[in-house]
């Protein structure tokens, strides 16, 4: 686990490479705060010896430099510590934005199947609270850290030229103080983790139940989710406790024990002094030095706190960073270009557990310029082909093609850029309806954004908004209706001009005349690109030029609108039922 921790620690400095300018900075920095502390003590025992001499008057010049000294010390120690401070944190905050960004863009790269088990708010504390416990790490433990050996290692030194054998019975607390912290380091760490592991879900509860809060108060459980948020935020602050408590319980241990080697000084020392083995300016400086010398140790405890936030936060940070996708551009994957958009399923299976297939040996043709149908009975399989084509899923078995070419040979991205999709569950951005419409069509002009509007019959109603166009819709399109999101949705894709047009219950939201006209929308698309249309409403595919019918994860019916109802199987019966002929 230590060399672990070691491995994090190296890593996330070799993120902070473009930082080390501030950081070697802060380290002169420190170095000169270090060596400055170490210059009053000693002048102070200089000016003692001068007082202690007989002729005092004609020290003065001595005297007047000691001070002049000291003053330029002073200032020199403040400019240095605002260079060390400043600085530090310049490095620890662009450092932990440098994170969080590879983490999103990270989170970007991973597979649907990563997200089927993960709550957004654990994944948000990752990005947001873990990371920022690195900035602890470079601003404040580290540089704490160094300073506290260069201090030891200095006040060490100076006591030993000082006296070596009161120096000597100093070190007499060393051993317990050590053994203490390596003791608080095996009892802190796994409180801190558990602590970070806590917030996070916190965080995801928090999240979930803003994300659901209609819901909530729809069904009336405030109080329920308000319990919730209570128990793990009272879980939190357990776990948090917990570890603050072994740690206050160690900073006035080892206050007590270094405050030994003090007595130690002043009575070995007083005893020396009285027998004339030491001066009082020896003593006085030794005293001043010891407080120096004790005080890297007795900060040893919050030092360690923060190297084991640090470690907790970078361990989950890393694990993640870790985690690798499942869908990756093979070796030797292309660039397609624009493709014609023929899709060629061959024996395809799929399955999310091994236990329960999905598809079974599915194989059909969508020629370019046609649209097909995919209908049937709810969880047989239709969305999980949608899925496949986009690529969100490989096969278990079988072989999906684009243009005749394995979807594995090509890159992710290319085949993603000849696909757009109106999915169920509709997604919009807290942005205006234009920003929303030209998502993924970088090039859009306004006359662009109209037109897709007017071909998903959207544009009537945005101009009936207050900002028509420029109407801020609120987070996940939350100020309009489920119709009026369908439709932006249906212009979103329309606008981005792929050559496969993916419908995926595309007017499950809409009313029977909005029902009508995005049928003469899809209908106006028709021809101009393969549209692959999932529909429980079978009117919207009668117009179809093949509609596959799927039971079980198998094509069991295939034909028009025409050929399937003479076939008098499913599709006839889903007919029957929807149409009551």
């Amino acid at each position: 686990m230590e060399g672990k921790k070691l491995e994090n620690f190296i890593r996330i400095l070799k993120q902070g490479k473009p930082y080390w300018k501030y950081l070697i900075i802060t380290g002169i920095s420190l170095l000169a705060i270090s060596v400055l502390n170490l210059v009053t003590p000693w002048k102070v025992r200089e000016l003692i010896n001068l007082l202690s001499e007989e002729d005092i008057a004609g020290k003065m010049p001595s005297i007047r430099n000691i001070a002049l000294i000291l003053i330029g010390a002073y200032i020199a120690r403040a400019v240095f510590t605002y260079l060390y401070r400043y600085l530090s944190h310049v490095a620890a905050w662009k450092l932990v934005a440098d994170m969080r960004v590879l983490v999103y863009e990270h989170l970007q790269k991973l597979s649907l199947s990563f997200y089927q088990d993960k709550q957004t708010g654990q994944l948000m504390s990752r990005a947001i609270n873990d990371t920022a416990a690195l900035e602890v790490l470079i601003a404040h433990a580290v540089p704490d850290l160094v300073t506290n050996i260069l201090i030891l290692a200095g006040t060490g030194t100076l006591l030993f030229v000082i006296n070596p054998l009161l120096a000597a019975l100093t070190l007499i607390p060393i051993p317990f103080l050590i053994f203490g912290g390596i003791f608080f380091v095996k009892k802190i760490q796994p409180n801190f983790r558990k602590a970070q592991a806590t917030l996070g879900d916190l965080n995801a509860v928090v999240q979930d139940n803003i994300s659901g809060m209609k819901e909530i108060q729809v069904f009336n459980q405030q109080k329920r989710e308000s319990k919730r948020v209570e128990k793990r935020a009272r879980k939190y602050t357990s776990s948090i406790l917990r570890a603050l408590k072994l740690s206050a319980i160690f900073h006035p241990v080892v206050e007590m024990v270094s405050s030994l080697g003090t007595v130690i000084v002043v009575g070995c020392g007083g005893l020396l002094a009285v027998r004339n083995y030491v001066s009082v300016a020896d003593i006085v400086a030794f005293i001043m030095f010891l407080s120096l010398f004790y005080q890297p140790i007795t900060t040893l405890a919050r030092v360690i706190e923060d190297l084991q936030q640090a470690a907790a936060g970078a361990e989950r940070i890393f694990e993640l960073l870790d985690t690798q996708p499942d869908i990756v551009d093979s070796k030797g994957a292309r660039d397609i270009g624009r493709s014609k958009g023929e899709i060629t399923f061959k024996d395809v299976s799929f399955h999310y557990i091994p236990e329960s297939p999905v598809l079974k040996k599915i194989s059909f043709t969508a020629k370019p310029g046609k649209m097909i149908a995919l209908v049937g009975p709810t969880g047989v399989g239709k969305t999980t082909i949608i899925s496949l084509i986009a690529r969100f899923y490989d096969p278990t078995e079988g072989q999906i093609l684009l243009d005749g070419i394995n979807l594995k040979d090509m890159t992710v991205a290319s085949l993603r850029n000849q696909i757009s999709i109106v999915l169920q569950d509709i997604f919009l951005f807290n942005g205006s309806v234009a920003e929303n419409i030209a998502y993924g069509s970088k090039e859009a002009s306004f006359e662009d954004i109209v037109r897709a509007a007017k071909i998903a019959r959207a544009h009537d109603f945005i101009m009936d908004l207050p900002q028509g166009y420029d109407t801020v819709i609120g987070e996940r399109g939350v100020k309009l209706s489920g119709g009026q999101k369908q439709r932006l949705s249906i212009a979103r894709a329309v606008l981005r001009d792929t050559p496969i047009l993916i419908l995926d219950e595309a007017t499950s939201s809409v009313d029977v005349q909005t029902e009508i006209e995005i049928q003469q929308a899809i209908q106006e698309l028709a021809g101009s690109r393969t549209i692959i249309v999932i529909a429980h409403r079978l009117s919207t595919i009668k117009q179809a030029d093949q509609i596959l019918v799927l039971k079980d994860g198998e094509i069991v019916e295939s034909g028009t609108h025409e050929e399937l109802i003479n076939q008098d199987g499913l599709y006839s019966q889903l007919c029957e039922v929807q149409f009551g002929a």
